[in-house]
């Protein structure tokens, strides 16, 4: 048995490079990118107006010219226009080029219409009112780097510069697998000694929160069999999450079965509570990564967010969130084992405070609901009645 920070660790020296791939512009929200964009040429492309109202010549104004007479109309998507007399006006409609031979827009607001001449009414200044072409950006600039997860705002930027394709890390493909006879499906009606499948069902949901359609599996527990199914399943996914199978019971066959199909183990059991029997290995030929956790649902749960995605994360190149919270219950862990407790999170005065659930053990599902993630509390930790700020694994998203 190794500690917490041994098995963290070892997980994070096996991570994998799936590549890339290019998806449909839509496809990439939530994506890591792969490819540096620029930007195709500048930002805004040109001056552009930010009001509607009359485009001038400011050094007209400057001659004591109050009153313009229209020329015509600019409107946004049309080509640009020019003012012909100096002493004149165009109209402009916001987003429009402005026209040559003017340099400041004067709000509608701020002239007083007659007879088809403008008169302003309010003191201006030279060049206001216009977004002035590269202001923003320039042509050729980075607008996004590589590693950059895609949200609804890269997605304009991307859209912007014309990326209808976009080049992505490609995800792991992933089996999620759960052992044991007394799991049925979620349709029946189980027998006093069974229980409906709900890890593989919260992993597989886990997963798709992070833009991957993992395939589900259920093996029953015969050594044979079990066998054969791993066999094929290492060659055909990338990562195996499993759940069940790991402890020490007479029907747990999973750590001998890798054994026998030449999957490495890295390690097994780990000094953490819950999830102690943790098993995780690699199989070298197959270039396939093996989660095997136990099958209690809260710790299948917390070694999801434990040790799964720091290593997916790694994976794909990107950094995992780091976040605290003062707990503010007293609590002491008089074990030798990291252990990490369920918490409901508040802000209180700016702070992110935490409070402690009740739960009756691993096997807890329902706690998981309550929670909004876990505390991580060192061996032999001890906090008063004072709290203290610790390290937390979020689950949900704060609710602030």
């Amino acid at each position: 048995m190794i500690s917490f920070k041994s098995a963290f660790d070892k997980v994070l020296e096996n991570t994998g490079d799936y590549g890339t791939e290019s998806v449909n512009l839509l496809e990439s929200n939530g994506r890591i990118l792969a490819e540096q964009i620029l930007a195709d040429r500048d930002f805004p492309p040109f001056d552009r107006a930010t009001k509607d109202g009359i485009a001038i010549k400011f050094k007209v104004v400057q001659t004591k010219k109050q009153s313009f007479k229209s020329e015509g109309i600019a409107q946004a998507g049309s080509t640009q226009l020019e003012l012909k007399d100096h002493s004149a006006c165009i109209e402009i409609m916001t987003g429009a080029m402005v026209p040559i031979n003017t340099d400041t827009v004067v709000m509608y607001e701020n002239t007083v219409q007659e007879n088809g001449n403008f008169t302003i009414t309010e003191s201006i200044k030279r060049g206001q009112n216009i977004h002035y072409r590269a202001s923003d950006i320039s042509e050729k600039s980075e607008l996004l780097q590589i590693g950059t997860k895609i949200g609804a705002a890269e997605i304009g930027v991307l859209a912007t510069v014309g990326k209808s394709q976009v080049k992505v890390k490609k995800l792991p493909k992933i089996a999620v697998v759960a052992t044991g006879n007394e799991l049925v499906e979620v349709n029946e009606i189980p027998l006093p000694y069974q229980i409906r499948k709900s890890n593989t069902y919260s992993l597989v949901a886990l997963l798709r929160d992070k833009n991957i359609h993992a395939d589900s599996f259920h093996l029953v527990d015969d050594k044979l069999i079990l066998k054969q199914r791993l066999k094929k399943l290492l060659a055909d996914y990338d990562v195996l999450l499993l759940s069940g199978g790991v402890s020490k019971g007479k029907y747990d066959f999973l750590p001998a079965a890798f054994d026998e199909l030449g999957v490495k183990k890295i390690f097994h059991k780990v000094l953490q509570r819950p999830g102690k029997p943790f098993w995780f290995g690699k199989d070298e030929a197959r270039k396939a990564i093996v989660f095997s956790f136990p099958g209690n649902p809260v710790s299948t749960f917390v070694n999801y967010h434990v040790h799964f995605i720091p290593w997916l994360n790694k994976s794909l190149g990107i950094e995992s969130s780091q976040f605290t919270v003062f707990l503010e219950n007293p609590i002491a862990n008089n074990t030798g084992l990291t252990v990490f407790m369920g918490v409901n999170t508040r802000i209180k005065e700016g702070i992110l405070c935490a409070n402690m659930l009740r739960t009756s053990g691993s096997g807890d599902i329902l706690s998981l609901s309550r929670s909004d993630g876990f505390v991580k509390l060192e061996p032999n930790q001890v906090i008063n009645g004072d709290g203290a700020e610790l390290p937390f694994i979020r689950t949900k998203n704060f609710d602030v």
